[in-house]
């Protein structure tokens, strides 16, 4: 089944005193990109929550955010007393060396001043991280489902296109005949413009048995025909492989090319350019796929 690197999954983690929501996006990327905006506290769990979502998204440059409502709780920032009463010592001291009134308004002023307030340092509770843990799994699997749908979406488009292609290579044998006689037509009328040039007839047959071999195009077909069979095979598959449909894509393009150098002939030509086309959006599409 072909998953996109394209998803979304959002879910909510209850605490006693807080909410969690996690958020996740994933976008299509070489390899797997972890960019997360976690609360400090939770920081220490980076590798390892790294780890398991790598395990679990496998690729994509995923964006995980972790929001947190807080219901009620202590406070966590506290005055420092003492250091405020040496400001203040320090300040009327100052006041009265230098014949200077103190300040009228002491709290606008002192609890501006560095290390008046002490932060409480939060610990990481490893239950709640439990819960926590798991709402960012029950996210990555939202992300999985969505993945799938839009997976689903981009199997029926790149199998539309490959069919487009299969069409068109069914088209070009019409022209198969006719490409061959002009290329004769146009060897013998330069011929023919070659003044007391007599042609051996026999040798001449030869030659053009060779160069028409280098313009044969059946092991093109063929190759190209089994190319965009593996492809659908691939897509089809129990798993995506999006590396590996980038590969095939890469022989089918190749196959087409020689195609389009050999082809001596409008029309093939015509179909060679639609079947550029059709490639060039069947690569932009697999550029998304997991």
């Amino acid at each position: 089944m072909t998953h996109s690197m394209t998803g979304y999954g959002k879910a909510v983690a209850e605490l006693p005193n807080k909410k969690i929501t996690i958020e996740i996006k994933s976008l299509n990327s070489k390899q797997f990109d972890l960019y997360t905006r976690i609360p400090s506290v939770y920081r220490v769990k980076e590798i390892e929550l790294r780890n398991s979502l790598s395990r679990i998204l496998e690729r994509g440059k995923i964006d995980l955010t972790m929001n947190v409502e807080v219901f009620s709780k202590d406070v966590s920032s506290r005055i420092d007393h003492n250091v405020l009463a040496q400001y203040r010592d320090e300040i009327e001291q100052f006041a009265l060396n230098n014949n200077i009134p103190a300040p009228a308004d002491w709290f606008s002023v002192l609890l501006r001043l560095p290390d008046v307030m002490k932060q409480d340092i939060e610990e990481l509770d490893e239950e709640e991280w439990k819960v926590i843990e798991e709402a960012i799994e029950n996210a990555a699997n939202e992300v999985i489902s969505f993945r799938k749908q839009e997976g689903a979406m981009l199997e029926n488009v790149l199998s539309e296109k490959i069919s487009n292609i299969r069409t068109l290579l069914s088209e070009v044998e019409q022209f198969e005949e006719e490409r061959i006689e002009k290329v004769k037509s146009r060897i013998y009328e330069g011929l023919s413009h070659l003044e007391g040039f007599e042609i051996d007839k026999n040798r001449f047959e030869q030659e053009i048995i060779y160069y028409l071999e280098k313009l044969d195009i059946n092991e093109e077909k063929t190759r190209l025909a089994h190319h965009l069979n593996y492809f659908d095979e691939t897509l089809k598959a129990d798993q995506s492989q999006g590396k590996k449909l980038g590969f095939i894509v890469q022989e089918i393009g190749r196959e087409i090319n020689t195609l389009g150098s050999k082809s001596n002939q409008s029309d093939m030509q015509r179909i060679v350019v639609q079947m550029k086309d059709e490639l060039e959006q069947i690569k932009e599409q697999i550029l998304n796929i997991l």
